[in-house]
């Protein structure tokens, strides 16, 4: 199953839930840290797609343009 925006949100809320706890161990606190930094490279990648998708606009003759504000 593909990884959704969603997912890796609810996964990295998680793992911050454990790691506030205080109850995680040093090296497992560690792993837990890499997870989520790779989770919140995911969710900004993916931000930042949705973000560049919805500054273009769909032109008369069905190209996407660049959407500009004057």
């Amino acid at each position: 199953m593909e990884k959704t925006f969603e997912n890796a949100l609810s996964e990295l809320e998680q793992i911050v839930k454990e790691l506030e706890s205080g109850n995680v161990d040093l090296d497992v606190a560690i792993v837990k840290y890499t997870e989520a930094m790779k989770l919140v490279k995911f969710c900004n990648d993916k931000l930042n797609d949705a973000t560049s998708k919805v500054n273009k606009i769909l032109t008369e003759d069905n190209e996407l343009k660049e959407f500009k504000t004057e």
